[in-house]
C-alpha cells in the first residue's frame, strides 16, 4: 500500500461509481477499469483506494467474510455478488400486492444457505391479508427452522421483533420488487427516508426504486443493506449433489437412503421421498427441490 492509499467500505454503488465510507465521512470513487471487469466490488465490500486521483480510485477489494451471490442475468455464466460482508439475510415477501410465490422464496433460501448465511423471512403488508390464509402458507418454513416475521408498517405489527433481530448484525434485505423493503426499513427506523415506489397495477409487479444497492449504518450497532428488487434469481455454481443440504428439513434424513448416491427423486428406498409421503417434509418444498435440482443438473456442465 502506498502513501496515497487508504481503506473504506462501499455503502452505495451505481454502475462504476461507488460511495465509500472512511471513518465518519464519505467520498465518491471511481472503480479501476481492470478491477471492474475482473472482480467488480459490491456494496459492503472493504476496499483499497488510491487518493492521488481526483476522484479517488478503488484499486483492490479486501478479503470478504461472506457474500450473497446469484448467477448474473444473460446467457454467459457469471457471478453477481449482491452484497458482501453481511451476517444474515432478511428475505422479504408481501402477504398481498404482489401475491407471494413460495417457489421464488425457496430460491432465495437456497442461495443464502449455499453462501452459509443465516436467514430471517419477513411476510410484509399483513394489513392487506388474512392471518388465517397467510400463516399456513409459511408454516413449513417455520417448521424447517426459519424465523418468520409477520409485519405491517401501517399497524406496526411485528416491527419491534424484527428490529430486535437486526440489532448488532450486518443484514441485507432482499426480495422481489414491490414487497415494501424500503418502506419497511423506513418504518423500522424513522428518519431513513428511503425512496419508495408504487406497485404497478397493470402487472402486479413492483417498479425498481433501489438501484445498485445501499448500505445503511444504524444506531443500534447494526447495519443493513437494501438491494434492488429481483425478478429472477439464478443459482450460481451449486453442484446438484449439494443442493439437498440447502434444505434444512432434508438434513436429518441425508445418509439414510438405500443408495449413497441417491438424488432424492425417484430412487427406491429414498428417505427424503418417504418423509414427503409421511408429511414430515412439505410437498411444496420438495417440488421446489426437484425443479431446482433439474436446473442445477442442466447448468452445472457449463460451469
Amino acid at each position: 500500500m502506498s502513501d496515497n492509499d487508504t481503506t473504506g467500505q462501499i455503502i452505495r454503488l451505481y454502475a462504476d461509481v461507488a460511495t465509500v465510507q472512511i471513518g465518519e465521512g464519505t467520498v465518491q470513487c471511481a472503480i479501476r477499469g481492470k478491477l471492474f471487469k475482473s472482480a467488480p466490488p459490491a456494496v459492503g465490500d472493504w476496499v483499497q483506494l488510491d487518493e492521488s486521483h481526483d476522484p479517488p480510485v478503488i484499486t483492490a477489494v479486501l478479503p470478504r467474510k461472506s457474500v450473497l451471490a446469484r448467477r448474473a442475468a444473460g446467457t454467459v455464466p457469471r457471478r453477481h455478488v449482491l452484497v458482501a460482508n453481511v451476517d444474515q439475510v432478511i428475505v422479504v415477501f408481501a402477504a398481498a400486492n404482489p401475491e407471494p410465490h413460495t417457489a421464488m422464496l425457496d430460491r432465495f433460501l437456497v442461495v443464502a444457505e449455499d453462501d452459509d448465511l443465516a436467514v430471517h423471512i419477513v411476510v410484509n403488508k399483513m394489513d392487506l391479508a388474512s392471518e388465517e390464509e397467510i400463516r399456513p402458507l409459511f408454516a413449513p418454513y417455520e417448521k424447517a427452522g426459519y424465523p418468520v416475521h409477520y409485519t405491517s408498517k401501517r399497524t406496526g405489527q411485528g416491527l419491534e421483533e424484527l428490529r430486535q433481530a437486526l440489532e448488532g448484525k450486518e443484514s441485507v434485505f432482499v426480495g422481489p420488487s414491490g414487497v415494501g423493503k424500503s418502506s419497511l426499513l423506513n418504518a423500522l427506523y424513522p428518519g431513513l427516508d428511503l425512496k419508495v415506489g408504487l406497485v404497478s397495477e397493470a402487472y402486479g409487479k413492483g417498479r425498481h426504486t433501489t438501484v445498485g444497492g445501499l448500505l445503511i449504518k444504524l444506531p443500534n450497532s447494526a447495519s443493513v443493506a437494501d438491494t434492488a428488487g429481483l425478478r429472477e434469481l439464478g443459482l450460481w455454481m451449486i453442484p446438484p449433489d449439494e443442493l439437498p443440504h440447502c434444505f434444512p428439513e432434508f438434513r436429518p434424513y441425508l445418509g439414510q437412503c438405500r443408495f449413497s448416491d441417491c438424488a432424492h427423486l425417484s430412487e427406491p428406498g429414498c428417505a427424503i421421498t418417504a418423509a414427503v409421503e409421511s408429511g414430515d417434509i412439505d410437498e411444496r418444498r420438495y417440488d421446489s427441490y426437484t425443479k431446482l435440482r433439474a436446473e442445477a443438473t442442466a447448468t452445472w456442465p457449463r460451469w
